[in-house]
């Protein structure tokens, strides 16, 4: 039922796009086309006619997407669970502590310090 739905939409869409592509902003349209007073479907018939079948097939989309929500397949919550879920579910709990670069918190080894070696002063150069 809910394909079967799902596809009126989708036509009655189609046709709403395509009546309101024939229409005209400003009131010609197709019905300018009809100039005629001899015709079968008047001017005014006409543009009264798409004016209509938009609103129709508007309202008919709005329906019909309310009406959907009723048969929107649902699953068992109990037994279908996303894989996400299952994998947070099955999850070992792992120590940061040991998976985590420690950036400097352990003790480093203690290096041996050299002691700079004594200077010893230059000798005094006489200037003449």
């Amino acid at each position: 039922m809910y394909v079967f739905i799902s596809v009126l939409i989708l036509l009655a869409a189609i046709l709403l796009i395509l009546i309101v592509l024939i229409q005209n902003s400003k009131g010609g349209g197709l019905a300018a086309g009809f100039s005629s007073s001899n015709q079968i479907m008047g001017v005014r018939k006409t543009t009264s006619f798409l004016e209509k079948a938009t609103w129709t097939l508007a309202g008919t989309v709005v329906v019909l997407s309310i009406i959907i929500t009723a048969f929107i397949p649902r699953g068992d919550h109990s037994t279908n669970q996303s894989e996400i879920k299952e994998q947070v579910n099955e999850a070992v709990t792992i120590d940061p502590n040991l998976v985590s670069p420690d950036f400097g918190t352990a003790q480093q080894a203690e290096a041996p310090v050299e002691e700079p070696a004594a200077e010893t002063p230059a000798p005094a150069t006489e200037q003449p």
